[in-house]
């Protein structure tokens, strides 16, 4: 089954559900609040919903990641 996540989305919400800040996201991956901004944005998107604790559930459900 192909992944909905870029490998760089999945990172993000990984590090999102360790209670990651999107600064501190953005430091370990070595790109800008901005960016990290955007891929959670585009997941989201995908995802079709609004805020980022709506995302991870349904990432959760969608078995894309685990906690």
């Amino acid at each position: 089954m192909q992944s909905i996540l870029s490998k760089r989305e999945a990172e993000i919400f990984n590090m999102l559900i360790k209670n990651k800040t999107t600064k501190e996201i953005g430091l370990e991956l070595k790109i800008s609040e901005k960016t990290v901004r955007n891929h959670i944005s585009n997941v989201m998107q995908k995802l079709g919903v609004k805020g980022r604790a709506n995302a991870v559930v349904e990432l959760i459900r969608l078995g894309e990641i685990s906690i």
